[in-house]
């Protein structure tokens, strides 16, 4: 199962929708950006050794929590050691990977030697011998375990790096400015899947280490589903062709970039993480991507023209840092204009793709700040904002979304809005909205 064929590498292609028509006066411009990788390996299921000099192309650590808590229900790290199992199953044969037990320290289950294993039929059969060893005990320190999958990860001369964490409970043995100082050592250096298991974990810490790392984070409320969610996981990482793939953005003298924002299929906001790239350029980490689409809102402030005047806003395309401070140019280009008119109609116009982002970057926003506001016994609030998300997501059609709203609030009327909270809320409930509150649902056609 693990003897997938070598696809070739995506080709990439930039697509900009935008209303590009301004009033006298207007400055503010805003397009939404689909990149797309089309050729690549997530429908063959493997990985081209691109990049890399004929070496394998990728390194996996495993990353699995195994503190004192993990016994509580017995089964849990059952679960847990039958998920990574099945994780191991997935590799294809070549890629390099290891597997960590993560308590208040970190400690290599496999291959343990400093270094890490090629995947083989013998070498995914020693890991799972392995993975019986694993016990709880202890506490939990998770900078710990993203430091020493940076250091095995690292070891291997490889083109693409990826992490799979899994954790049941808060990171109570180490300070949240050192796993801060953790993340900011690892980021752009692996890219890192989060998963919370049972409900005793806190999701800021979980979605945050996602977000740090470029991956996804997610809930696995009943241990049981660990192993489906891991094997999707690694197949996932499986299809994964090209790593560090930056967004470029150039804008023209007089222009202010203010923000970069991924908006599908996650809202993730990348404006600080801009890296400088030359005079007015700057580079936007996106990851590492396989066969995909993504969807970016790039907002620019453009200086006042007269009517009839346009002008290019920005120019965005798709670049690969080298380890030599150059770049390789995917080759793929979008621009963003800017055309002043006294034609109200065009100018007062919305572009439905923007219009659409706008609106699921507000419902990621009112269902997180609804949450907070019911955690703190602030009702009233958390009604407003939660019914105001019931009613983003009914209008965009966010099924899903709308679906955990639901197991929150009791829904009157949604396309008013109207809602009332439930008097009771299961915690995974709760949980699995807060987690999932940034995914987005693509723009209707």
């Amino acid at each position: 199962m693990a003897n997938f064929a070598k696809p070739s590498v995506p080709r990439f292609s930039v697509d900009v929708y935008q209303n590009e028509y301004l009033p006298e006066g207007g400055r503010e411009v805003n397009a939404i950006v689909t990149v797309t990788a089309t050729g690549g390996g997530t429908l063959g299921g493997g990985l081209s050794p691109a990049a890399s000099g004929g070496h394998p192309s990728a390194a996996v650590a495993i990353m699995v929590d195994c503190s004192g808590s993990m016994d509580y229900p017995p089964t849990k790290m059952r679960n847990a050691r039958d998920a990574t199992a099945a994780a191991v199953d997935t590799l294809r044969d070549g890629t390099h990977f290891a597997v960590i037990a993560g308590t208040h320290v970190a400690t290599e289950v496999y291959p343990g030697d400093g270094g890490l294993a090629v995947a083989s039929p013998t070498t995914r059969h020693r890991a799972k011998q392995a993975l019986r060893r694993l016990a709880s005990g202890g506490g939990t320190a998770i900078g710990t375990w993203l430091r020493l999958a940076d250091r095995l990860l690292s070891s291997a001369d490889v083109a693409l790096r990826h992490g799979i964490l899994l954790t049941d409970g808060r990171n109570e043995h180490e300070s949240p400015e050192d796993l801060r100082a953790a993340l900011d050592a690892c980021a752009g250096r692996f890219t890192c899947d989060a998963r919370g298991v049972g409900t005793d974990w806190e999701v800021k810490e979980v979605t945050g280490i996602a977000s740090a790392l470029l991956g996804t984070a997610d809930i696995v409320a009943d241990p049981a589903g660990l192993a489906a969610d891991f094997t999707g996981m690694m197949e996932t990482a499986m299809g994964k062709e090209v790593a560090d793939v930056a967004l470029r953005v150039w804008t023209p003298v007089g222009t202010t970039l203010r923000y970069v924002k991924q908006v599908a299929p996650a809202v993730e906001d990348l404006t600080a993480r801009r890296t400088e790239a030359g005079p007015r350029a700057g580079d936007y980490p996106t990851g590492s991507w396989g066969d995909e689409s993504r969807d970016y809102h790039l907002c620019v402030e453009v200086p006042p023209a007269g009517l009839g005047r346009e002008m290019l806003a920005a120019r965005v395309s798709l670049v690969v840092p080298q380890p030599d401070g150059s770049v390789q140019n995917l080759g793929a280009q979008g621009l963003v204009r800017a055309v002043w008119t006294d034609d109200m109609t065009a100018s007062t116009a919305i572009s439905p793709q923007v219009a659409h982002y706008t609106g699921q970057a507000e419902l990621a926003q009112v269902i997180k700040q609804g949450l907070d506001l019911r955690k703190v016994g602030d009702f009233d609030g958390a009604t407003a904002k939660l019914g105001r998300a019931v009613q983003l997501a009914s209008a965009s059609g966010n099924a899903d979304t709308a679906k955990l709203l639901s197991k929150v609030v009791d829904v009157v009327d949604a396309a008013t809005g109207t809602v009332r909270l439930k008097t009771r809320v299961t915690e995974a409930d709760e949980m699995t909205l807060e987690t999932r509150s940034t995914k987005t649902v693509r723009v209707k056609k």
